[in-house]
């Protein structure tokens, strides 16, 4: 009789080892990323990297300064023209999308840069250049609109596989967010509907300017993720659904082979409702419209507003912006993007 107790209780010892190192095994495979985040000690600042904030304080200011959106739409505009001419005077020719809204017309902005032995696959990358009712909107989204502004400098002399596709999104900001009046969403259906040309992956280039060294500045959407993941807002993440995993992960490889910077990722399943008030943070930008197209696709964030605290505020304003970071970040984002367009970021 003692036997057969001992023999069952092995039993149930084993099978609630086996239950816990399962869920072990989904919290690591759900969390582990490729390659090692920075240290939050940073080396110091390069020449290239000074004179790259300068230029992105400039964007930035010239963005957001002032509150832009439909219900300011001469506000709007001049900010729509700023970043046309802007690239213009860098050499490219823009595509314009435009679409009318509430009487409005507004527009999307494109840059291809065409590919070579892969040119039929395409990858995107995008910010949204409008800002919410309640303020300018300088790091939400003028950072992310001035970031890609300088990928585009950077990128044109630089010959890829695959082709890459720049875009300046409008109307992500309420009351057009996740409708059929959201520029990427009016985007990404368009791009789905390619024959010629299949798009492997989009990155949102969503609130970037904004870091903390402070213990407690960052905040997550549920306890358990301060587990796995640090108390100060000093890094950049990579945040997507299940489906961008090999997205993300790549991204992120990339990312920290390249970059002194600290850096998080993070997939979560979007599909299940009892994870909702997790997930449901990861598709707050452009990439959400690609979700709804089959399309694998990520948000670079400084995190908004889980950490910065002049989110949706009138004091998003330019001054309270980190530009070097912002400008490592940037330099970052630039080594993913030529990864992950077929070529290594050295070149070779």
């Amino acid at each position: 009789m003692l036997k057969a107790c001992f023999i069952s209780l092995l039993r149930i010892t084993g099978l609630l080892v086996a239950i816990l190192g399962g869920i072990v095994l989904v919290l690591w495979w759900q969390f582990a990323m490729p390659g090692r985040s920075h240290g939050a000690e940073l080396p110091p600042w390069t020449a290239g990297e000074r004179e790259l904030a300068t230029r992105l304080a400039g964007h930035v200011q010239h963005i957001a300064s002032a509150p832009h959106h439909v219900r300011e739409a001469a506000a709007l505009q001049q900010v729509s023209a700023y970043i046309e001419d802007t690239l213009k005077a860098q050499g490219h020719a823009v595509q314009i999308q435009p679409y009318q809204v509430d009487g409005v017309s507004v527009r999307n902005l494109e840059v291809v840069l065409p590919g070579s032995s892969k040119r039929a696959e395409a990858l995107v990358i995008g910010a949204h250049y409008d800002s919410s009712p309640e303020g300018p909107g300088a790091n939400d989204n003028g950072s992310g609109a001035a970031v890609l502004l300088e990928l585009a400098r950077t990128l044109k002399a630089t010959p890829l596989p695959r082709t890459v596709r720049l875009v300046w999104f409008v109307n992500e900001e309420s009351p057009y967010f996740q409708g059929p009046d959201m520029g990427s969403v009016r985007y990404a259906k368009q791009a789905a509907s390619r024959s010629a040309e299949r798009v492997i992956g989009m990155l949102s280039l969503e609130t970037l300017g904004y870091y903390s060294d402070t213990p407690g500045s960052q905040h997550y959407a549920h306890q358990l993720m301060k587990l796995f993941y640090p108390s100060a807002g000093n890094y950049v993440a990579f945040v997507g659904n299940r489906q961008s995993r090999e997205l993300l992960s790549d991204s992120v490889a990339a990312f920290r082979a390249a970059a002194a910077f600290p850096s998080q990722g993070l997939a979560l399943p979007d599909t299940i409702p009892a994870l909702a008030h997790l997930t449901d943070p990861l598709g707050y930008s452009d990439h959400w419209s690609f979700w709804q197209e089959g399309i694998p696709a990520i948000m670079v964030t400084d995190t908004a507003m889980m950490r910065y605290p002049h989110y949706h505020t009138p004091q998003d304003t330019p001054d309270k912006l980190d530009y070097l970071r912002l400008a490592r970040v940037a330099n970052g984002i630039q080594a993913v993007i030529v990864q992950l367009a077929g070529q290594s970021s050295d070149g070779h």
